[in-house]
């Protein structure tokens, strides 16, 4: 489910799937946006003010809202659509708001898809969609029922596997981040599993001053998406 203008739009130029979109009566010009929407989707409602409320899942809702159909990948599609470049994977992450930012920025960093661990909070919750904005639909995603299903895609991928942790003394500045890499994030409060950590082929950290421990899961994916970035502005 998605809410706004905006996110629809996103939706319709990424030929997503919308199933249905629901306009709230006192929506400005109501009439005119379900006649804009009718010339793409069939089933467009208008409906009163506490029903649509009551579906919402925003506090301060834009008016209307649509569903789409979820774009479900094998892992031959998978492999298609990111034979080159590199991938996030998400272990058991949890904050949705940490999601949704690491969904959005893998696209702005170039990342090509994101592989999902078992564990992992809901992609396609309202609060990952809202955060991830038009990326969620432009990403691809493939989910893993565990960990070594998901070291088997990504060494079937050709990818060098990077994980983050502390048990190292190599700085990611000091890896090629560049291409054909698959990077770990873990859990904000357990980080990686030990399986990932040992079956990675390089482990690296973010330096820090020695009063701060952790950094937030999205920033510190951030950081090391954009390495790649970094790498090849400097040539």
């Amino acid at each position: 489910m998605i809410e706004g203008n905006n996110l629809i739009e996103e939706a319709l130029g990424c030929s997503m799937d919308i199933e249905a979109i629901f306009v709230r009566e006192d929506y400005e010009g109501i009439d005119s946006k379900i006649k804009e929407y009718e010339s793409f989707i069939s089933e467009v409602y208008a409906l009163g003010k506490s029903l649509f409320d009551s579906i919402a899942q925003t506090e301060t809702s834009q008016g209307i809202i649509a569903i789409v159909k979820k774009k479900d990948y094998t892992q031959d599609d998978f492999t298609r659509c990111c034979k080159s470049g590199n991938i996030l994977v998400l272990d058991r992450l949890q904050d949705l708001g940490n999601i949704g930012t690491m969904i959005r920025t893998a696209e702005a960093a170039g990342y090509k898809g994101i592989v999902v661990i078992k564990g992992t909070g809901d992609v396609f919750s309202p609060k990952v969609v809202r955060a991830a904005a038009g990326s969620i639909f432009r990403m691809s995603i493939l989910f893993a029922d565990d960990a070594e299903y998901a070291i088997t895609v990504i060494r079937a991928m050709g990818k060098k596997i990077i994980s983050t942790c502390f048990e190292t003394e190599i700085n990611y500045f000091d890896v090629d981040l560049q291409n054909e890499v698959a990077l770990l994030i873990g859990n904000e409060g357990g980080g990686l599993s030990p399986e990932l950590i040992d079956k990675s082929d390089v482990k690296v950290k973010i330096p820090m001053e020695v009063s701060v421990n952790s950094l937030n899961a999205a920033v510190a994916a951030g950081i090391l998406m954009y390495e790649s970035i970094r790498e090849k502005k400097k040539g």
